[in-house]
């Protein structure tokens, strides 16, 4: 029914898809470990960033990609061991919808430079509590 060159043609083709057109459509996410910094957020705190620390590799990171619960990333630097660091004002998580009095699941995201995603979650406990001023 069909001639050679089709069933050539054909054979082409598929393994085209497989090769190079399916692995787009199917974005591989990596999952990595963060510490979020403060652990306990006080919406009274007058701090001024929260800190993220991943266990992935700085080089690797393209920064300017990365959010926190979809806040954007305010600058970014490597550790001593060569990982990525993220920081965001503190203020814009603040405003994020948060559970006050209960923990709260800080999703980092963003992209490495191949082009894959990574993601790492943390839940962090959010209180508002009034300072005593030391008393």
């Amino acid at each position: 029914m069909f001639s050679k060159s089709t069933n050539k043609l054909s054979v082409v083709i598929s393994f085209l898809l497989i090769m190079f057109i399916l692995p787009l459509n199917i974005a591989a996410q990596e999952i990595i470990e963060i510490q979020v910094s403060p652990h306990v957020l006080n919406l009274q705190n007058q701090g001024e960033v929260v800190t993220i620390h991943t266990d992935i590799s700085y080089g690797s990171v393209l920064a300017s990609s990365v959010s926190l619960n979809g806040v954007t990333i305010n600058s970014w630097k490597a550790d001593d061991q060569g990982n990525f660091v993220a920081k965001f004002l503190m203020s814009a998580i603040k405003n994020l919808p948060l559970n006050i009095g209960g923990y709260n699941t800080m999703t980092l995201t963003g992209n490495k430079v191949t082009g894959e995603t990574f993601t790492g979650s943390e839940d962090i406990l959010v209180v508002k509590n009034i300072p005593n001023g030391g008393k």
